[in-house]
């Protein structure tokens, strides 16, 4: 569905490009990452970054872990605004997660950071629209002629909101970890999903607002609207993960059963892990 690299955080496309070079030297590594050399020092020194190997009296080796950590480092300042304190945190839990969890947080870190929330701003044109989602021209006109996309006309060129930017990208991830029309999914499935959505969300709203329309002020609608809205959003994403870890959890728990059963042992069936104690 791309037409270019994934748009994921720059700390994890940096440290996928560097995983095979070897070690660099302090200066190379604020120029891959943009961070002075004093502010590395201090990141050191504060235990936000490991200590570097060294190779002399005052010289010393840095590596790519550095680099990944760098970025994570600016990234969680610069987009959420964390002081140092908290960062040092975060980066010990990280250090505790497994790749595929690290993988998952980076996803949804790229899709829910308050700066691109308090800074969004509408595309115009569909050219600008593919340059910033990496989407093919092909696969954008079948987006929105699956009104999974919907740009609005004004002055005869198409306005995309920033809900269709990260739909965009979304596609474009989806491609690229293995989920995309090259790995026999159809993509049309989007189609039936956003009509689905699409008619819950019409009727649900429609049955919301004829409820509450005379129960509210003119001042007073636009603002319990939008709350309804936010709200309602986050509902159907934390339901949509929740759904779909549970479904992941008892495909690999019938796998294992028939890998048992397969092997001629089947495991103990314990009463207690029936039970919401104990």
């Amino acid at each position: 569905m791309g037409s270019g690299r994934a748009d994921f955080p720059e700390y994890f496309i940096v440290f996928k490009l560097v995983i095979t070079n070897g070690a660099m030297k302090i200066s190379e590594l604020a120029g891959q990452t943009g961070v002075p050399k004093e502010t590395i020092h201090h990141y050191v020194r504060e235990g936000l970054l490991r200590k570097p190997r060294k190779t002399g009296k005052n010289v010393a080796d840095y590596n790519q872990n550095h680099v990944e950590q760098i970025l994570l480092i600016k990234d969680l300042r610069e987009n959420y605004y964390l002081p140092l304190p908290v960062i040092k945190k975060i980066i010990k839990r990280i250090k505790k997660q497994s790749s595929v969890t690290q993988f998952l947080s980076q996803l949804r870190n790229k899709y829910f950071r308050p700066v691109d929330r308090l800074l969004t701003k509408e595309i115009v044109g569909r050219d600008a629209f593919r340059e910033a989602t990496g989407l093919g021209r092909k696969w954008l006109h079948k987006a929105e002629g699956w009104e999974v996309i919907t740009a609005e006309l004004r002055n005869g060129q198409p306005v995309f909101s920033a809900d269709d930017v990260a739909i965009g990208k979304l596609m474009v991830d989806m491609d690229r970890i293995g989920f995309g029309p090259r790995e026999g999914h159809d993509p049309e499935d989007l189609k039936y999903i956003s009509d689905f959505v699409r008619e819950f969300v019409v009727n649900n709203f429609n049955k919301y607002y004829q409820s509450n329309l005379e129960k509210l002020s003119s001042a007073d609608y636009p603002v319990k609207a939008g709350q309804f809205h936010e709200v309602i959003s986050l509902f159907f994403y934390h339901l949509y993960r929740k759904f779909a870890r549970e479904s992941v959890d008892r495909l690999l728990r019938s796998k294992e059963t028939d890998a048992d059963i397969g092997n001629g042992t089947k495991k103990n069936d314990d009463p207690n892990s029936r039970r919401f104690s104990g």
